[in-house]
């Protein structure tokens, strides 16, 4: 992929993903701005890419408000002349069960992963728009926005939103040539480590440079986060053109499209249903197979 020619935002590029999504694109050529709320993070991560011959320059901000969504915008535009890839990755967790998640807890994830997409691609699809030559949104979801998950009202809703938000200004933005997709991606992370079927293997394999096995990879996938930055690349290329609307897994060896929700089953009811029909008819009727939900439970093969 050449991306030469490219101007790229990564929000909450600083570590993890977002870094590998900066690093990725800037060996493609990109020009990129990197975003975190620690100026240190930013600051190491623009050297590793100029380091290795890339460009960039950091923006030290919180996304979720618009003068922060301006600022990443306007420094693309000012350092690098234009801005032609928006790829919103920022986020935070603050984890808990519904009747113990504070107000709090909820504003703040979903500022912050909502909003900040909101506001981030507004300024974007601004900016895009009066260049008059298109552009990409990439926007990151998450497993916990397509199935839910326990413990995190605040973050699956807001990253179910985020999908919603891409099929929406897949619309809007069409006749601007500007796509707008979102990533589901499940990689090694810090927050992996927490899940007991992941953690240990994670470690291990960090801790003597293996490749991660073959069942964590194929049967979970999940790999590293340089796996997932090579859809990042992709998606900010001309070689993805025609792909919007979308929203696109991966993770180790495995790549898939999620499928838009749709209804399964239908039944008609002369006149319409009574409250009595339905419960008749439920078990036998529509609700014969109903859907699953949460994310499945990963689970090591036997020893």
């Amino acid at each position: 992929m050449d991306l030469q020619d490219k101007v790229a935002v990564v929000t909450g590029s600083g570590r993890g993903l977002g870094l590998a999504y900066a690093q990725a694109l800037a060996a493609a050529g990109a020009a990129v701005v990197v975003n975190d709320v620690d100026k240190t993070a930013v600051d190491a991560a623009v050297t590793s890419i100029t380091e290795a011959g890339g460009r960039a320059t950091g923006v030290v901000a919180a996304v979720g408000d618009s003068e922060a969504a301006q600022e990443l915008v306007d420094t693309a535009v000012r350092e690098f002349g234009s801005l032609d890839v928006l790829v919103t990755n920022a986020g935070i967790l603050r984890d808990r069960v519904l009747w113990k998640m504070t107000d709090e807890d909820f504003d703040d994830v979903v500022r912050v992963h909502l909003r900040g997409t909101f506001t981030c691609a507004r300024a974007a699809a601004v900016r895009m728009r009066e260049q008059g030559t298109g552009g990409r949104l990439i926007l990151i979801s998450s497993p916990a926005g397509q199935r839910g998950n326990f413990g995190q009202t605040n973050y699956a809703a807001a990253k179910a939103g985020i999908v919603a938000m891409a099929r929406t200004w897949a619309m809007e933005l069409g006749r601007a040539d500007v796509t707008v997709n979102a990533v589901v991606p499940v990689a090694a992370t810090e927050m992996t480590k927490t899940i007991p079927a992941f953690g240990p293997v994670i470690e291990e394999a960090e801790r003597t440079g293996a490749p991660l096995p073959d069942w964590l990879r194929k049967d979970e996938g999940l790999g590293t986060v340089e796996d997932v930055a090579s859809l990042i690349t992709f998606l900010a290329s001309d070689a993805s053109a025609a792909v919007t609307g979308q929203a696109i897994g991966i993770g180790g060896d495995r790549l898939a499209l999620w499928a838009h929700p749709q209804e399964k089953s239908v039944a008609f009811a002369d006149g319409g249903w009574s409250a009595d029909s339905i419960a008749a008819d439920w078990a036998t009727g529509v609700g014969a197979e109903p859907e699953t939900y949460g994310i499945p439970a990963p689970k090591a093969p036997e020893a």
